[in-house]
């Protein structure tokens, strides 16, 4: 009977320092942090992801403002930074500290440049200029006075109406 006890005392034992384990290593803090891309436009966005914030924590940089990164108990996280429209072209760091306790935070770098991407897909929604009406009014005008002068000779050459 006292061997089983202790066996049992020994397997409880066990358990608690391999189920203690993952929280152990999760409270190093971040790890695995990536940046991508790398290089973006005043402007764009950054995916920023980390591995060992099983509670969270935060991203912050000079370039964009702070964001949050959400509760995961897998520990992976991640989050969208959007660069400031008037952020000066150059490098930057950001980071990344988890809110689990007696984690030290991590740094990476990225690098903003000038500009933007391309506006693509703007489809309908910017106005026509000035040009562009007058343009389109002159074939309007041309189309209509074409069409007025066919009707006319057409009607010329059958006779007319009896």
């Amino acid at each position: 009977m006292r061997a089983s006890r202790a066996l049992a005392v020994s397997a409880a034992a066990c358990a608690a320092v391999v189920l203690s384990a993952p929280l152990a290593g999760a409270t190093n803090g971040p790890r695995n942090v990536t940046v991508n891309p790398e290089t973006v436009h005043q402007g764009g966005s950054i995916q920023i992801t980390a591995e060992g914030c099983g509670h969270g924590g935060r991203v912050t940089s000079n370039a964009f403002p702070k964001v949050e990164l959400p509760v995961n108990s897998s520990g992976h996280v991640s989050a969208t930074a959007r660069i400031y429209n008037n952020a000066t072209p150059g490098r930057y760091s950001l980071s990344v500290k988890c809110n689990d306790p007696g984690t030290s935070p991590v740094s990476r770098e990225f690098e903003v440049v000038r500009g933007r991407g391309a506006l693509g897909g703007l489809g309908g929604s910017v106005g026509p200029s000035s040009a562009e009406m007058g343009v389109g009014a002159g074939l309007v005008a041309s189309a209509a006075i074409g069409g007025s002068v066919f009707i006319a000779r057409r009607r010329r050459l059958s006779g007319g109406p009896a």
